[in-house]
C-alpha cells in the first residue's frame, strides 16, 4: 500500500507541467497623502510658587570622592547556599565576603509555635575590609561571624583594658564572742 501512494505522488509530479504562472497578482496602492494637521501653539501659564521659606542648597563641586569608581566587583553564589562577593575602589577601598551554610544547635518552632531546641540550618560569615580615611590613616577590618558571634579584629578597634592590680574585696564579718560581729 506504500509503494502504491509514493508511486502515485511520483507519477502526477512528472504528470504536471513546469511552466506553472502565477495568474494572481496583488494590487498596488499609491502611498496616502495627508494634509499636516493645523493644531493652536500651546500656551502654558508660569505657576506662581510662593518663595522657598529655605535656601537653595550649595553643593560642593570641589567634592573630593566624585572621582571613586569600583574598579572590581564579582558576586558568587552557590546552589549549596554559600557564597562570596567582593569589590575594590579606585580610592583604594576594598571589601571581601563570604559566607557558609552550617548546621548548628538552636532554636526551632513548630506549625503550633511550640519551641524546642535542636539542629537548624544557620549561616557562617567571614569577611574582611580596607579603607583609608580622608586624614590617610588605613583602616583594616576582619571579622568572623558564627555561632560565637560577630567577632571583628582591628588595630584601630578599642581594646577592654587589662587590670594589673588585684580587685578590692568586700569585708568579711566574724562572729565574736557570740555577742556581735568584728569587721577585719
Amino acid at each position: 500500500m506504500k509503494l502504491f501512494v509514493i508511486a502515485t505522488f511520483f507519477a502526477v509530479t512528472a504528470a504536471a507541467p513546469s511552466s506553472y504562472k502565477l495568474e494572481y497578482k496583488a494590487p498596488s496602492y499609491p502611498a496616502p497623502s495627508y494634509p499636516e494637521p493645523k493644531y493652536p501653539t500651546p500656551s502654558y501659564l508660569t505657576p506662581a510658587y510662593p518663595a522657598s521659606a529655605y535656601p537653595t542648597p550649595s553643593y560642593n563641586k570641589d567634592n573630593k570622592y566624585a572621582d571613586i569608581t569600583i574598579t572590581s566587583q564579582s558576586d558568587v553564589r552557590n546552589l549549596d547556599g554559600s557564597s562570596q562577593w567582593s569589590y575594590a575602589q579606585s580610592d583604594y577601598t576594598t571589601r571581601e565576603e563570604s559566607q557558609v551554610q552550617k548546621k548548628m544547635q538552636g532554636v526551632t518552632y513548630d506549625s503550633y509555635g511550640k519551641e524546642s531546641y535542636g539542629e537548624v540550618l544557620g549561616n557562617t560569615n567571614k569577611g574582611s575590609s580596607y579603607w583609608v580615611s580622608p586624614e590617610g590613616q588605613k583602616f583594616t577590618l576582619t571579622w568572623p561571624a558564627d555561632e560565637a558571634g560577630f567577632q571583628p579584629k582591628g588595630d584601630h578597634l578599642p581594646v577592654t583594658p587589662v587590670h594589673v592590680y588585684e580587685l578590692p574585696v568586700a569585708p568579711v564579718h566574724i562572729p565574736f564572742n557570740g555577742k556581735g560581729y568584728k569587721i577585719y
